[in-house]
């Protein structure tokens, strides 16, 4: 079990903004909602995995005996705790997705957001894999969401683009008032198929004034393709049931910009 560490103010304003900047996918709740209503029991567990601040958990909580959102988060735990604090089926896990340990097996595990390319290598692509296995009833299903990678953006990160500083939206800060103003330099390295982002905010006040400059980074994401992700799944123990190329079920195909993944225990 990951140890809770005292938050730092960076990363505590950090997850007060992440509500505001980071949204749903087209389609995306529904999609849950419609699994959660499929599954055939009375006791129905859910087990969501990278839940930040809980914009997924917290929207099937009523569908559910059971919901457990684990992140590694000690900032946006706090946030999800508070948004839920009359909620008592709700259960927040402060963990590293490829070495947790929960004291029951789910019906359903989802891994939202892209989440899971935070593993960085195989190691730890098949810890988490073997984790939620363990954490699997036997007719449970998993729902893994990745990014379909964008070819021509990535090649243009390494033919003059990447590391520049590109704006990435504003959003109002809630407590101090000021208007965040977000740049996002991204670098991708192809040896180990990491996209590395930076993320840059210049604060302002009421009037525009510039108040503060911040830097932090880089976050580092796995870019999966169809056949390896295929591949880590089905060396895990893992059957494909589906593969989507959004929320509302269509065909992958070369344009879409999600993989999602639905499978389930091997035999």
């Amino acid at each position: 079990m990951w140890t809770q560490k005292q938050i730092n103010p960076f990363d505590e304003r950090t997850a007060r903004l992440y509500d505001l900047t980071v949204k749903d996918w087209p389609g995306e709740i529904d999609f849950y909602r419609g699994l959660v209503n499929g599954i055939q029991k009375t006791d129905k567990a859910v087990l969501e995995i990278g839940c930040g601040t809980g914009r997924v958990a917290l929207r099937l909580a009523n569908l559910v005996t059971t919901l457990v959102g684990l992140d590694i988060s000690a900032a946006m735990l706090e946030i999800a705790r508070r948004k839920s604090s009359s909620l008592s089926k709700i259960q927040w896990v402060q963990s590293d997705m490829q070495a947790f340990r929960i004291n029951r097996q789910f019906d359903l595990v989802i891994i939202p957001g892209h989440s899971f390319q935070f593993m960085l290598s195989p190691d730890q692509q098949l810890a988490c894999l073997a984790c939620i296995q363990q954490h699997l009833a036997q007719d449970g299903r998993v729902i893994l969401h990745v990014d379909h990678q964008d070819l021509a953006w990535l090649g243009g990160l390494r033919s003059g683009q990447g590391g520049i500083f590109e704006p990435g939206g504003e959003v109002q800060d809630p407590v101090t008032g000021r208007l965040i103003h977000t740049y996002k330099a991204w670098s991708y390295d192809p040896v180990t198929q990491t996209a590395s982002c930076v993320t840059r905010r210049d604060e302002t006040g009421e009037n525009g004034q510039f108040i503060e400059q911040s830097q932090t980074g880089p976050i580092r994401l796995h870019c999966l393709f169809r056949y390896e992700t295929e591949h880590l799944l089905k060396l895990a123990g893992f059957n494909i049931h589906a593969l989507y190329g959004d929320f509302y079920q269509n065909e992958l195909d070369d344009q879409s910009t999600e993989m999602i993944y639905d499978v389930e225990p091997g035999p």
